[in-house]
Order: structure tokens, then sequence, then C-alpha cells
């Protein structure tokens, strides 16, 4: 995968949207949301197995900055504070081709757990 990275990121005007070009011409559109939930950092996936955390409320979640980090990386600021993911650009790719996915993940273990994507409030 290192010989795949990408040639443009651009958020878009209503900052809810990063599109990703690589350079083999493959383009994505992830939703901030997306980026947001599956966000790769530690606060999100926790410190080691078992860990993760299911994000709830982040249906509205835009993006506020995009800082390179290294040749590998970006780090994705989003609006309600958080700002420590890092997303390599293999992440980026792999939420790409398989968010979809992912993200119908997600969406299943709010339900199971009684929350959804428009409160940050948890069940009691």
């Amino acid at each position: 995968m290192s010989d795949i990275w990408p040639t443009e990121l651009k958020v878009s005007k209503d900052r809810q949207r990063l599109v990703v070009t690589f350079n083999d011409e493959q383009s994505f559109a992830l939703s901030a949301e997306m980026l947001r939930v599956l966000s790769p950092s530690a606060e999100v996936q926790g410190h080691g197995p078992g860990q993760k955390l299911t994000v709830p409320g982040k249906r509205n979640v835009a993006i506020i900055s995009m800082i390179p980090t290294g040749n590998y990386a970006v780090r994705i600021g989003f609006d309600d504070m958080h700002d420590t993911g890092i997303f390599t650009w293999a992440y980026l790719r792999e939420l790409g081709e398989g968010g979809a996915a992912l993200f119908a993940a997600y969406e299943r273990e709010l339900q199971e757990k009684g929350m959804n994507r428009d409160t940050s409030e948890k069940p009691r």
C-alpha cells in the first residue's frame, strides 16, 4: 500500500465531506461523521482489545482543520474539538473502499446500545 498516496485532499464547502483522490485516480467522498466516529485515535479506538468506544451524536459534525503529519498521514480536527486522530493514507483508502460496511456496523452498534446519530446522550 506504500505505493498509494493521496494526490488531493479537499474538504467540501459545507465541511461535511472530505474528498480524497489517490495517485491511481481512485477518488472517495468520506463523510465527516464517518471520519469522526471511526477515528483512529486512542480516544475512539481505546488502548487495547475490547476498548473501542461507540461515539453517538455526530451526524452533523464538521471538519475544521487538516494538518499534515509527515509524508504518511493527516490529522483531522472536528468542530466537536476532537483532533487527535491521525489518518494514514492507508486508513483513508480503507475507509474509501470499505467505509460503507464499517459505517453500517457502527450504526448497528448504536442501535444495540440504545444510542443514535443525533444525540450524544447515552442510555442510563
